[in-house]
């Protein structure tokens, strides 16, 4: 029977990622239409949770990627352990969330194969033997339509244009353990050391971020942000400008050259909006912007926007979460 192959990314806890349950599900639908059957490719031994939910996306067969050099992330040993898994099952593509993970390892995959890959994909659709398929350019602000044929298919696919469903009937997610054969050469490139944010809330994943840019004016200011995003239980992000200043991380930086983020609520406090933070946030499900330039890109594409300086809203915004959040303790 046909496979579509689906590469699983997994977080911090061990579970399947919130962008690999998303692709999980473009996927299936795609192996239904296709009348095939949906593999996933995970590195790592899974636990029930993480093996739960592959189920529940109706995944057939779980190859589990083992061997010393995949311990932790080293993107040629990944791409080369994923590329031999690739040439046992010949599937019909090979699909991984558009994470900078994902594109990485994909990329790598290409290059050993010779394989055409299309990266961030929004739709794709067999016919007629090759893939039509719709995939972001140039950050997310041009669309393009675009036709894919190749034995296999390599596609990134963008995980906030769907959302996580369940399959209607569960799959049987059968484990089976794929050993690559792989020098050691190849984790000369890898994860050494990891370092926990301080508020222990990722902001890829974080349900509200709160962003600030050259209107915070120092690394000092934002500490009321910090406070904010505490209160809500959310993330601190950053414009360009924070992080050229030294006022932040680059590891903070929301935009095309830093991380892509979906929240239910992001507030850009003094962001402009330039095209490069944009790309970054637009996902978002309501953005709310604060700024004293009624013409600034970020405000004139908002779901919201407040006219004012982020100094004299801020501390009265942040007084009034917190007495709420007395009030309902």
């Amino acid at each position: 029977m046909n496979t579509i192959l689906t590469s699983i990314e997994r977080d911090e806890h061990g579970d399947v990622a919130g962008s690999s349950l998303k692709v999980l599900t473009f996927a299936r639908s795609l192996a239904l239409a296709r009348g095939a059957a949906l593999h996933a490719a995970v590195v790592g031994t899974l636990g029930g949770d993480a093996l739960a939910a592959l189920r529940a996306q109706g995944v057939a067969t779980v190859h589990v990627l083992e061997h010393e050099l995949l311990v932790d992330y080293a993107p040629a040993a990944w791409a080369a352990a994923t590329t031999q898994l690739l040439e046992q099952l010949g599937p019909e593509a090979l699909i991984a969330p558009a994470t900078m993970r994902g594109s990485e390892v994909l990329a790598h995959v290409a290059a050993r194969t010779d394989l055409p890959l299309a990266a961030n994909c929004l739709e794709v659709a067999a016919v007629d033997g090759g893939w039509d398929l719709t995939r972001q350019r140039w950050g997310g602000i041009l669309l393009e339509d675009a036709r894919l044929e190749a034995g296999t298919a390599l596609i990134t696919f963008v995980p906030h244009s769907v959302e996580a469903v369940p399959a209607e009937i569960p799959g049987a997610a059968e484990v089976i353990a794929f050993t690559p054969a792989l020098d050691e050469q190849l984790a000369v490139t890898r994860v050494r050391e990891r370092v926990t944010a301080s508020s222990g809330v990722s902001l890829a994943t974080a349900p509200v971020v709160i962003s600030g840019g050259r209107g915070v004016g120092s690394a000092d200011g934002f500490a009321l942000l910090e406070e904010l995003a505490s209160l809500l239980g959310g993330a601190v992000g950053c414009s360009r400008v924070a992080t050229n200043n030294g006022w932040r991380s680059h590891n903070d930086q929301v935009g095309q050259t830093g991380t892509r983020v979906a929240p239910e609520l992001y507030i850009a406090l003094g962001i402009s909006g330039a095209t490069q933070h944009w790309v970054g946030c637009m996902s978002s499900k309501r953005i709310l912007a604060v700024n004293t330039d009624a013409d600034a890109p970020m405000v004139t594409r908002a779901d919201f926007a407040v006219l004012g300086d982020l100094h004299d809203l801020l501390p009265a915004l942040v007084d009034e979460v917190r007495k709420r959040k007395l009030v309902t303790a």
